[in-house]
């Protein structure tokens, strides 16, 4: 009911009762005809003076029918055309709203507008329909009441004609006046149960005039095989310029056909067994989805009216798309589909059980050194049997289904990534200026193009297995939420970081340094998924360590990414074991020149005590000459050179 001008009046309308009379009884009404035939050629002479009569009795009914109930009939019928325009041109200023600049004002305006075109549009339909049901029965009177009249004076008129009269046909004309009376209080009862009708659709459909009503009331149904429903569709009319034009959809089969108004059949919009359907944005206008053909040749963008309308038109089309539709039971099994996917992601206790049916018979698990970084940790992962899935994934984790930068803010291992993430970086390591990153030094450089899937925190992070149940939850997730978009970016592999790039602006989304990354791993079986895990501080874990869990779909080069990740973590660790080296050779070679300084600083004081042994023996040879009673003066020099001696002699002691 929410599109009210979505059909005719009949066909909107088709799950009330609805009742035309002459529909059941045109034999009946064909009999009494017939009969007042053959009783009018008997008194087929008439006179002038029943022509006063005749006007009063015969004519005035077909004319008042005529010139009152037809009219009405019209002019109800030019209301509901003009209500119908109005709606149209409400819900197109109302599809025109914009989402990024949204005006409150403006908004309430407009939706208030819809409400009112809305239900003016129902009103004026209920009312037509009503006097349509009406007119079925004015028909019956204006077609018995101008007879009985004409009879009735025809009977007064020639009294003497009475004897001609049988008591059967008296008989029969009191019958057909007192079914005329009954025609007309079944008439006034049934149009008095249509306006309590009237009423109480009005007060059923208020919350449905609303363009976007409360999903809390009006659920979406995730299970529909068929659907139909006004959609505006998008015409590229220029390189940049589009139209959008308003019609009616419906699904027939595995066919999108769609029907302009005012055309008497639908037809075929778009073949959509095996198309892929996800939601756009698209000219700032909100509930946008696109349409693309298997093949990829053909794609259409549809805006629909609601947010309502927007999920259940894509889990229609998705549904329609696993030919769902060819089976016996297509909504059964659709509800069946959703539900297996609902339960993916509900935890259960054999974890073990369910990736043993998904590996293939004999295959192991592939080694360490590809999937995990097993030589940056020293540690070898536990056996699968002894793992339970709470000991993988946090309950109640929630998952990050797109990128938000910078990621680095709240993390102190990326504190310097952080600072230039708003510096466009060149992925190819040419200097645009005067200094050059961290990266550019580095001696790998390998560019992906990857799109991200999602991210959850993790409780463990020393076995493949968390990648593969992460992969696992963040698809299944995806696939009940219909959540379809997937950002692109470049990855770029260094022996320093992992970098996510705007592939537009080539600025720095994400930044993940190289030796927080501790597990890396691609799926078993769908080699374009791949993920690794980051251990960084914080989280919602008690201790200070968390490991998050990210998720990338790639073309077809999952292996070629880890193989990549791999060798970086080689390369670095080979450039920390160089540094080490280095910096210990630095240090021996700092301890000896320490040692030389020394020694050679020893060997001075030796020399400079040397010499005080010589000033001070020089000194005592004339105090000797001078001990019969002469006096030797010393020289300032002298002097200064003795006390030296004592206190070269004071160290020596000391030494």
């Amino acid at each position: 009911m929410p599109g009210i001008d979505k059909l005719p009046i009949e066909e909107t309308l088709e799950d009330s009762p609805q009742r035309f009379p002459l529909g059941g009884d045109d034999e009946v009404m064909s009999s009494t005809l017939q009969q007042f035939s053959k009783v009018i050629d008997e008194l087929s002479s008439c006179h002038a003076v029943l022509s006063t009569q005749l006007a009063d009795a015969m004519m005035f009914p077909i004319t008042q029918f005529k010139e009152r109930d037809l009219k009405e009939i019209l002019t109800l019928k030019e209301v509901f055309q003009i209500a119908s325009n109005d709606h149209d041109a409400a819900i197109n200023r109302y599809s025109r709203l914009s989402k990024k600049r949204e005006n409150d004002k403006v908004k309430y305006e407009v939706i208030e507008d819809v409400y009112t075109s809305r239900k003016k549009q129902h009103q004026t339909m209920m009312h037509y329909f009503c006097a349509l049901n009406t007119l079925q029965y004015k028909k019956k009177i204006a077609l018995l009441e101008p007879l009985l009249g004409y009879m009735q004076a025809q009977i007064s008129f020639f009294k003497m004609g009475s004897e001609n009269l049988s008591e059967q046909l008296e008989e029969f004309l009191t019958n057909i006046g007192t079914s005329v009376q009954n025609v007309r209080r079944e008439m006034d009862s049934d149009v008095e149960t249509m306006q309590q009708t009237i009423e109480d659709l009005e007060v059923a459909s208020d919350p449905l005039y609303v363009p976007d009503p409360d999903p809390m009331k009006f659920p979406v149904n995730r299970n529909l095989t068929r659907k139909a429903g006004y959609l505006n569709a998008r015409n590229k009319t220029g390189l940049v310029s589009s139209t959008w034009d308003r019609q009616f959809y419906f699904t027939q089969g595995g066919n999108l056909m769609s029907q302009a108004r005012g055309d008497v059949a639908g037809g075929l919009a778009m073949d959509i067994d095996n198309c892929s359907v996800m939601a756009v944005d698209c000219e700032d206008r909100r509930y946008c989805f696109q349409i693309t053909s298997f093949d990829g040749k053909k794609s259409s963008i549809l805006q629909a009216e609601s947010k309502k309308d927007h999920e259940e038109w894509i889990c229609t089309i998705n549904n329609i798309s696993k030919q769902i539709y060819l089976s016996e039971n297509p909504e059964e099994i659709a509800a069946r589909v959703n539900q297996s996917a609902l339960e993916a992601v509900t935890p259960s206790p054999s974890f073990q059980q369910r990736h043993e049916s998904l590996r293939p018979a004999g295959q192991s698990w592939p080694p360490t050194a590809r999937t995990s970084s097993s030589g940056s940790l020293g540690s070898e992962s536990t056996s699968l049997a002894a793992l339970s899935l709470d000991s993988l994934v946090a309950p109640d984790t929630p998952i990050q289904f797109d990128i938000i930068s910078p990621v680095c803010e709240d993390q102190p291992g990326q504190a310097k990534a952080s600072s230039q993430g708003n510096r466009r970086t060149n992925p190819f390591g040419e200097s645009g200026g005067g200094t050059k990153s961290e990266t550019e030094d580095s001696i790998l450089h390998q560019l992906f193009i990857v799109r991200f899937l999602g991210s959850m925190e993790v409780k463990s992070d020393d076995n493949p297995d968390v990648v593969y149940e992460t992969m696992r939850q963040i698809l299944a997730a995806r696939a009940i939420h219909n959540i379809f978009r997937m950002t692109e970016s470049h990855l770029l592999v260094t022996c320093d970081c992992l970098k996510l790039i705007d592939p537009q602006t080539q600025v720095t989304r994400l930044t993940f340094p190289l030796p927080s990354v501790v597990l890396y791993a691609t799926h078993q079986e769908n080699k374009r998924l791949f993920g690794f895990v980051l251990r960084t501080s914080g989280g919602r874990s008690e201790s200070n360590l968390s490991s998050v869990c990210y998720i990338f779909e790639s073309n077809n080069e999952g292996e070629k990414i880890c193989d990549s990740v791999g060798l970086a973590k080689q390369i670095a660790l080979h450039a920390e074991l160089d540094r080490r080296a280095s910096e210990k050779q630095k240090e021996i070679e700092r301890v000896k020149e320490k040692q030389q300084k020394e020694l050679s600083k020893q060997k001075q004081i030796e020399k400079d005590l040397e010499e005080q042994s010589r000033l001070i023996a020089a000194s005592s040879r004339p105090n000797q000459a001078s001990s019969e009673g002469q006096f030797v003066v010393l020289s300032s020099s002298q002097s200064e050179e003795s006390d030296l001696g004592e206190e070269g002699k004071k160290r020596e002691s000391e030494a």
